[in-house]
């Protein structure tokens, strides 16, 4: 089954093509090949991206299972909160307004400081089964994970914290309200991104109607109607200053397709 995205509204950035994009209704190595957007909530969408494929109905669920929470690739973050505070599970309160997708969250590890999925993390499931969270390389966000993830399983602890979700949200308050997807780059080891686009002075830094968030300078943000050649730009601009003024070459956290 086939579905039209157009992904300069799908997408958190608002930048990219429409594209038809393959839904996945079942488990199949064929997929494989395609690549997932999940909620293209860290993607940066280019005019030519690969094939592109998002899980479909059959994938958004959540349950308790067996002393576990087992959650579908394709059920949404928040969802995924409201069902912990319901059923008073801990260690989920870290998701609480990160956008995206389950999958996408085990994809990358994602997390607000200590607290992140590989904490909470039990198995995942892909073409080739159920794999457990010791077999993978969960890292600070990022994973080695090359397969979809359908399915996902969780540790089942009683003990949701409303105080923690709050401490948490309060800590992304420098977030900018304009479209962007999320934090451009890695932080490098001891330091802060942001803190280095910064002090190369790019903060603030507009080409056409993308910036970088005066905010927090690891935030590209669209002022509308930006594109895919302002964004890289302006991405390439800041990892060419700061290597020359460090010697620190920045990793990207979203993905350019």
């Amino acid at each position: 089954m086939k579905k039209l995205i157009d992904f300069s509204r799908y997408s958190s950035i608002k930048i990219g093509p429409i594209v038809e994009v393959e839904v996945i209704e079942k488990i199949d190595p064929a997929y494989e090949k395609l690549f997932l957007v999940g909620g293209a909530n860290n993607l940066l969408v280019s005019p030519t991206p690969p094939p592109l494929a998002i899980l479909g109905k059959p994938f958004d669920f959540i349950r308790i299972e067996n002393d576990e929470l087992v959650i579908g690739g394709a059920t949404v973050t928040g969802r995924v909160v409201s069902f912990c505070k319901r059923h008073d599970i801990a260690g989920f309160e870290f998701l609480s307004k990160l956008p995206g997708t389950i999958g996408g969250a085990v994809k990358m590890n994602a997390g607000v400081k200590e607290y992140e999925i590989k904490n909470v993390l039990k198995w995942i499931r892909t073409c080739e089964g159920v794999i457990p969270a010791s077999k993978l390389k969960l890292e600070y966000r990022k994973t080695d994970i090359k397969h979809i993830i359908y399915e996902a399983g969780f540790k089942l602890e009683r003990g949701y914290s409303e105080q923690l979700r709050q401490k948490l949200l309060k800590l992304r308050t420098n977030q900018p309200k304009e479209p962007s997807a999320g934090s451009v780059f890695k932080n490098p080891p001891g330091d802060y991104a942001g803190r280095l686009i910064e002090a190369v002075g790019l903060k603030g830094k507009r080409v056409g109607n993308m910036a970088w968030s005066d905010v927090h300078a690891n935030f590209l943000v669209n002022l509308g109607c930006g594109t895919f050649e302002e964004a890289m730009e302006l991405i390439d601009l800041a990892k060419k200053r700061v290597y020359e003024a460090f010697g620190v070459k920045l990793q990207e956290e979203i993905v350019i397709l």
